[in-house]
């Protein structure tokens, strides 16, 4: 499926919003948009929910038809064991994280051990763990991982952009990581010059206008014929008001959305 996920909202969910959107009020709004699936994504107003807070917001979820999907930094025992309860009780099926989280910078080996530590709970409650490709962990090192841990509930999360800043080639890391993809976060970039031509700055552009070939990567991930989902993010810089920029962030959410679903007809 395709579909938004808190950084959808990066700007209306922010603090800086003069109306903050809420958890339920992103579900509300991906619903209205036709959108079947919402990912709540390094949200931290989701960890200091009570259980009955988060049955409250799986319960909007499926009276508005929206499944979903759950996502967190770090891989921790204590850290995941507490998000496989949170999806549990969400009904979430996917947890997306990151091999680091701050100061915890797990070896290669301990990250081995974290993850077959807690996956045997995964599996028993049907959820998969999906590991993002970022710059903070070349993604020859997360295949590494996951092949190592070698785990049905283990995968990929798929985000091309995150791994430029590590000088990885885009089409390199889809290529590599495709067999183990289980999610994907969909977002175009492009450079663009610093005043006075010094340095460039890698930014957010709307779908099909940046360097991000989404063509090729469906075509190598096949995420509709393999049930992978795609999340809509954006890397939307603050403009020169926070309004002006939740409106610009609706509409590349609008256009990507568009964009995802004339490529899927």
């Amino acid at each position: 499926m395709i579909g938004f996920g808190t950084y959808t909202f990066f700007w209306e969910g922010s603090e800086l919003a003069p109306e903050r959107l809420s958890v339920i009020g992103m579900i509300e709004r991906t619903a209205e948009a036709g959108v079947e699936l919402f990912q709540i994504c390094d949200d931290a107003r989701i960890e200091s929910m009570s259980d009955d807070e988060l049955r409250q917001i799986a319960e909007v979820a499926r009276e508005r038809g929206v499944t979903l999907e759950l996502g967190t930094k770090g891989i921790a025992v204590a850290h995941l064991e507490r998000f496989l309860h949170i999806a549990t009780v969400l009904g979430a099926k996917l947890l997306r994280s990151m091999v680091t989280s701050g100061d915890d910078r797990p070896s290669h080996a301990d990250a081995v051990d974290r993850l077959r530590a807690v996956l045997p709970a995964f599996e028993a409650a049907g959820v998969t763990i999906a590991l993002e490709t970022y710059e903070q962990l070349s993604s020859q090192e997360l295949v590494d991982l996951v092949t190592v841990v070698d785990h049905p509930n283990l995968g990929i999360c798929l985000d091309p952009a995150n791994t430029v800043a590590r000088l990885e080639h885009p089409s390199d890391v889809i290529e590599r990581t495709a067999p183990y993809v289980r999610n994907i976060h969909v977002k175009d970039f492009a450079f663009t010059r610093r005043g006075g031509w010094v340095g460039f700055t890698l930014e957010g552009a709307p779908l099909g206008t940046g360097l991000l070939d989404y063509p090729a990567l469906t075509a190598v991930v096949r995420p509709d014929e393999r049930g992978v989902n795609q999340i809509i993010e954006h890397w939307l810089p603050l403009g020169d008001s926070i309004t002006e920029t939740i409106e610009l962030e609706r509409t590349w959410t609008a256009h990507n959305l568009q964009y995802l679903r004339e490529g899927r007809s």
